[in-house]
């Protein structure tokens, strides 16, 4: 078992803000299964963590694939008994485009993986979190599922053409308020973080940050104390607008 007993999952774990958070929360003792739907990148992504004395294992998990979202829940349910904190980090950004340009598809395959795919992990996750003490979700969101800064011609994103990812975000940010009103009087606290502008292949690496700066947010409310906010949206400089 981990040095403090604590299990945390991360979707996406094998590269990006999904790596370098298990990094950072592996260094605080807790026990890290790196999500990831390709078995080879995972392996890689365990080995740069056991490179730093994490105690890491992989999890397959793809989460546009319910079986093995399932099978991911029966390894978890078998060996740890609960999770403590998961964080639904894995996402994609496959499209540049206004509104009127952006195919359909593309936006079915963005929700799918962005909305849904959280949606499907939390619910299926919930029954585990609940047996933890001080269960924490993370749903890595953006600046760009802002509803006031996307209406707001001066701001630094307002020109950005990634309808379908924003889309999928304000769809999240809302999934996250309900989740919170549904979680009130238990033990788990959900939020939603935004990590700001970071330099990773979501973007082909076009980021302000880099993630060992950006994940300090995301550990933070993965390991918030019991006083902690829930229902929130987050960032560094404190409550971003919805």
């Amino acid at each position: 078992m981990p040095k403090n007993n604590t299990i945390a999952l991360i979707t996406g774990a094998n590269k990006g803000l999904g790596l370098e958070t298990a990094r950072q929360l592996g260094l605080k003792g807790i026990k890290i299964l790196l999500g990831s739907r390709s078995k080879k990148r995972g392996i890689q992504a365990l080995e740069l963590l056991k490179h730093d004395g994490i105690d890491a294992e992989i999890i397959i998990l793809d989460v546009n694939k319910q079986n093995t979202i399932n099978a991911a829940v029966s390894k978890v349910k078998h060996k740890f008994k609960k999770l403590d904190i998961l964080i639904n980090n894995a996402g994609i950004s496959i499209q540049r485009e206004i509104p009127s340009k952006t195919r359909m598809s593309e936006l079915r395959k963005t929700m799918d993986t962005n909305f849904f795919g959280v949606f499907a992990v939390t619910n299926a996750f919930l029954p585990l979190l609940r047996k933890s003490k001080a269960g924490r979700i993370v749903n890595v969101s953006s600046g760009l599922g802002s509803l006031f800064k996307l209406s707001d011609p001066n701001w630094v994103g307002a020109k950005s053409r990634s309808t379908a990812y924003s889309i999928s975000k304000v769809a999240l940010n809302a999934l996250t308020v309900l989740f919170a009103k549904e979680l009130k009087d238990t033990q788990i606290k959900i939020n939603s973080i935004n990590p700001g502008s970071t330099a990773t292949s979501l973007n082909q690496f076009r980021g302000i940050k880099k993630p060992v700066e950006s994940v300090k947010i995301i550990v933070y409310y993965a390991t918030l104390p019991k006083d902690g906010p829930t229902g929130g949206f987050f960032s560094e400089l404190g409550k971003e607008p919805w």
